[in-house]
């Protein structure tokens, strides 16, 4: 029996997990199987123990894999075999063989962000193009920054997800969770503008009918094209070594902290989960006003 494909299909079908993350869990699983595979001559799902677990960690940090993506891998073979035991209970895995396995401490890395001036920068000094790309890379980064949304959600936004009267925008978030947000009243003449180019030049394809974003063959934009697209118009504007719709949607948690917003009301912006996801953002929101005390404090 296919074990992994087992799981892969029940990731993708019954979680709802986004191909993103499926495509990370398969390689992590494919990596262990092939790894489990060299050492015993075969992958035997209850000959799997804590010592072959700890043995490919070693392995994995031999090879230069950083302590965040060895236990991302780990976390991947703790749900593989929490998923054989609900699901296969028949097959003699009696317990997980990657739980209570001592995993490489993490450093705390800082979410970096871009400063309120370079974004300003970017949206008012002419950067963007009159054509149909450059109003809709305008869009692009206007939506990333302006609402925080992640790249999946951005991929799957409609036409009709916009509530121009309320100035909202409905969101599919992990797990098909649904939200509603505010989005900037600015960005509403950008997303006109766009809309009104893309309709009047841009034949769309099938499978972008009622999709919001499209390239210029009328098909839907994709995650390389937004990757490529933010790295470009960043760099117009910022130092930042890494230029991503994440850092984006960083920088729109730190501004909204910066300045006075509610913990709690940006974790719902963000469509966290749990309050511990949104508080590492006040890490560096502190960071600022340290900053700002030391400058300006007569003993600081």
């Amino acid at each position: 029996m296919d074990y992994q494909e087992s799981f892969i299909s029940y990731l993708r079908y019954e979680r709802r997990n986004s191909s993103h993350t499926v495509i990370a869990y398969k390689k992590d699983l494919d990596q262990f199987v092939t790894f489990c595979t060299e050492m015993a001559g075969e992958f035997d799902i209850k000959g799997v123990d804590g010592k072959l677990v700890r043995s490919w960690i070693v392995s994995l940090m031999e090879g230069g894999y950083t302590p965040q993506s060895v236990n991302r891998k780990v976390s991947t073979i703790k749900a593989f075999f929490r998923f054989i035991m609900k699901y296969y209970a028949d097959e003699g895995v009696e317990s997980n063989p990657a739980v209570n396995i001592p995993l490489p401490r993490i450093r705390k890395r800082l979410p970096g962000f871009v400063e309120e001036n370079s974004l300003h920068h970017l949206f008012d000094d002419g950067f963007f193009s009159d054509d149909f790309e450059g109003k809709r890379d305008k869009l692009i980064l206007n939506l990333l920054y302006g609402t925080g949304i992640r790249l999946a959600e951005l991929l799957n936004l409609k036409d009709k997800d916009f509530n121009t009267a309320e100035f909202l925008i409905k969101v599919l978030g992990k797990r098909n969770k649904e939200r509603i947000i505010p989005y900037p009243r600015s960005i509403h003449p950008v997303l006109e503008q766009y809309l009104e180019v893309r309709d009047r030049e841009i034949v769309p394809m099938e499978e972008s009918k009622g999709v919001l974003l499209v390239t210029g063959k009328g098909v839907p934009v994709y995650e390389k094209l937004i990757y490529r697209v933010v790295r470009l118009y960043l760099g117009k504007v910022t130092m930042l070594e890494k230029k991503s719709p994440h850092i984006l949607r960083h920088t729109y948690a730190t501004h909204l902290l910066n300045k006075g917003a509610d913990l709690n009301a940006v974790k719902e912006l963000l469509g966290h989960a749990n309050l511990s996801a949104t508080q590492i953002y006040t890490h560096t929101t502190f960071e600022k006003l340290h900053h700002i005390y030391k400058q300006a404090h007569p003993r600081g």
